[in-house]
């Protein structure tokens, strides 16, 4: 299993300099890529004064430059708001300028009130996402030019003037949370899923529901349905001990539940107004873990299970539900503790360590006796 971030990113509007907050983002990236994270999904938005990163594209190609090794993707970019050529062409470049480290997320866009100030119904925003993301397979894949024409944007003889530096393409998922359209989309045209709302109660019951009909429309439309392009979303804030970590979310959790209820019809977080009646609600209905490792690897254990089959990376639901040194410590801990028991990496080193010290004694004996003979021969006449 591959781990990473899906980063909003989520600042609170008062009490904070904005220019900072953005540089927060970028140093928890490299932080990140330092401890061995695999992804960092950037979000597009526009309105709320909150989501504050307007082009996930800069942002990657600045955070590209300080990283090594983490793949960067757009989480997500909004489809509607882009003419589907000039979204091609701008990840077709991050692709050569990172060296293939760039994936593209795609979405409906999430904020009405981003799609409302540019005009767009947002009943026309799930099939203008299948109307771009048509014309963008069709840019990375066909070796023809493509014409399209619909409502909302023309391709006549459109063509890239650079392949991909990945090839065939850069990897691609479609975003998911409670409605299908998503893994119809991601099945027909054989691309990831980001299930953003895995924990919520809706998105969690409806995990294996989502992956059959992505499987459905993969095989009806020739396509491979890949779990291990399978991306879930869940939110975690974890301590040394389940005191701390809620002792720890009382620095941001409360205005992170205000905000989500004034965009969206479901949340991340519960009910209530206090950090105690919200945290009450997230441990009773599971939308948030707020724990320790232990718990977070019995979380990831549950989102397996329900998932029917498995999926390939886990992605934290970035917050700042805690000031910046504890957000810190939980990635390290996840990254500690918990990234092993899902990706094999201590068979080895336990494997080594049970021979050693299961030995009875036969290498410490063979180190002493080699040690008395060196004694024995520098002390024998030459």
């Amino acid at each position: 299993m591959k781990f990473g971030i899906f980063l909003a990113p989520f600042h609170a509007v008062l009490g904070q300099n904005p220019t900072l907050a953005l540089e927060r983002d970028l140093e928890l990236i490299v932080a990140l890529d330092r401890l061995g994270y695999d992804e960092a999904w950037i979000g597009e938005h526009h309105s709320g004064g909150v989501e504050t990163i307007a082009s996930p594209e800069v942002f990657i190609a600045v955070a590209a430059e300080r990283t090594k090794h983490i793949k960067l993707g757009t989480g997500v970019s909004s489809i509607p708001y882009h003419q589907p050529l000039m979204l091609a062409d701008r990840m077709v470049l991050l692709d050569h300028l990172t060296r293939g480290r760039v994936m593209l997320g795609c979405g409906p866009g999430q904020l009405t009130s981003d799609a409302l100030m540019m005009g767009i119904p947002p009943d026309t925003q799930r099939p203008r996402l299948e109307e771009g993301l048509e014309a963008i397979m069709q840019l990375l894949t066909s070796p023809d030019p493509v014409t399209m024409h619909t409502d909302w944007f023309t391709l006549d003889d459109a063509r890239l003037q650079l392949a991909p530096y990945t090839r065939p393409h850069f990897p691609i998922a479609v975003a998911a949370s409670i409605s299908p359209s998503g893994p119809s989309t991601a099945g027909r045209h054989g691309v990831g899923l980001l299930s953003v709302a895995a924990t919520a109660k809706a998105g969690f019951d409806l995990l294996g529901t989502h992956w059959q009909v992505l499987e459905e429309n993969a095989k009806a439309n020739g396509q491979v349905a890949d779990r291990g392009q399978w991306r879930l979303v869940a939110p975690m804030h974890i301590a040394e001990t389940k005191e701390q970590a809620r002792k720890d979310v009382e620095h941001g959790i409360v205005d992170f539940a205000r905000y989500f209820r004034h965009i969206l019809p479901f949340g991340p977080v519960g009910a209530g107004e206090t950090t105690a009646e919200i945290l009450d609600s997230v441990e009773r209905e599971g939308f948030a873990l707020v724990g320790t490792p232990d718990d977070a690897i019995q979380r990831i254990k549950e989102l397996e299970e329900q998932s029917n089959g498995g999926f390939g990376t886990f992605l934290l639901f970035g917050h700042e539900w805690a000031d910046r040194e504890a957000t810190l410590r939980s990635y390290e801990l996840l990254a500690r503790d918990v990234m092993p028991h899902f990706q094999d990496s201590l068979r080895a080193p336990l494997g080594s360590a049970d021979w050693v010290a299961g030995s009875g004694g036969r290498f410490s004996d063979a180190a002493g006796h080699a040690i008395n003979k060196a004694i024995e021969d520098y002390q024998r006449p030459v």
